[in-house]
């Protein structure tokens, strides 16, 4: 009995460690691309960069919410609600806003490729921002019909109270949600597919009639190609709470260790994946990411030196 609670107990040690220890691997490297991005005055003022780190920001905080709700899953069991509530808000809103931001970065350079004399009218730094509070405004009204389904369902005086685990899946389980996610996720989804096929067969089509800037249009299309190829990624955590239900019913002895590689595969994975896609195969950015972590290394020995 002993051996065996042993080694339940190091299995949750050894899940809980790895999940911490990429979700800093991922700050941290997500941390560099965001201080070249403000330490270089040519991006600050570029929409597609400005979209570009705010993909990276939105990704670190639902990384550190996420990972801080899958350790509290085992450290912290009666939670209560009123706590609970906001770290599930900001977990669902930073996870719709990944894809609304990529559909949001395709645009950019469909209006940069197929209308390039319309581009520095149409994406100026200010419209960027609006657009990026609308990504925000979208993404958080999911999270808050779950909010109120709950209000509307059960009595009030449920929010003073505590829950077992500070879960989506655990709180809001009821029909009710269940229809709305499923609605949702399919607008969501089918929104940004559209966007995203819309402006690769658009640059497509550029690309075949421009015979003066063939290249820029070949990067474009495979920068859009890469936002689908991300927008994938990204859709498999709508899987997460299927996956659960379904193994819950035909293995459940082995719930937990389902539940760590379905987390793992379908928000660590494509968030750690996300800045090297864009950020190291851009030129420009690579360039200067390149001289800033120099930089730091140059000091940092110089430091160990003087020491």
């Amino acid at each position: 009995m002993n051996a065996s609670v042993n080694q339940y107990f190091q299995e949750i040690f050894t899940q809980n460690f790895i999940i911490v220890f990429l979700g800093l691997v991922i700050i941290c490297i997500n941390s560099i691309f965001v201080l070249t991005f403000f330490k270089s005055p040519i991006f600050i003022n570029n929409p597609r960069y400005i979209l570009y780190i705010h993909l990276v920001i939105n990704d670190m905080i639902m990384v550190w919410i996420t990972v801080t709700l899958f350790v509290m899953a085992y450290a912290w069991q009666n939670v209560i609600f009123s706590f609970c509530c906001p770290l599930l808000i900001i977990a669902s809103t930073t996870q719709k806003n990944t894809p609304l931001n990529l559909a949001a970065m395709a645009l950019e350079r469909y209006i940069a490729i197929c209308k390039p004399l319309h581009h520095p009218q149409i994406c100026t730094v200010r419209r960027t921002y609006f657009l990026i509070f609308f990504i925000w405004i979208a993404g958080i009204i999911p999270p808050l019909i779950d909010l109120v389904i709950s209000a509307i369902l059960f009595p009030l005086f449920i929010y003073l109270q505590t829950v077992n685990a500070c879960a989506a899946v655990k709180l809001y389980n009821t029909d009710y949600h269940y229809k709305k996610n499923m609605a949702l996720n399919v607008i969501y989804t089918s929104f940004v597919w559209i966007v995203l096929v819309y402006t690769y067969c658009r640059v497509l089509f550029t690309a075949k009639k421009m015979s003066s800037d063939k290249v820029s249009a070949k990067k474009a299309q495979s920068t859009i190609l890469l936002h689908g190829v991300q927008q994938l990624l990204c859709m498999l955590s709508y899987t997460t709470p299927v996956i659960d239900l379904f193994f819950a019913r035909i293995l459940p002895d082995q719930l937990i260790k389902i539940s760590f590689y379905a987390y793992l595969l379908t928000n660590i994975v494509p968030r750690l994946l996300s800045p090297l896609i864009y950020g190291v195969r851009d030129q420009a950015f690579a360039k200067h990411l390149r001289k800033n972590v120099s930089c730091t290394l140059c000091v940092v020995k110089i430091e160990s030196a003087e020491k």
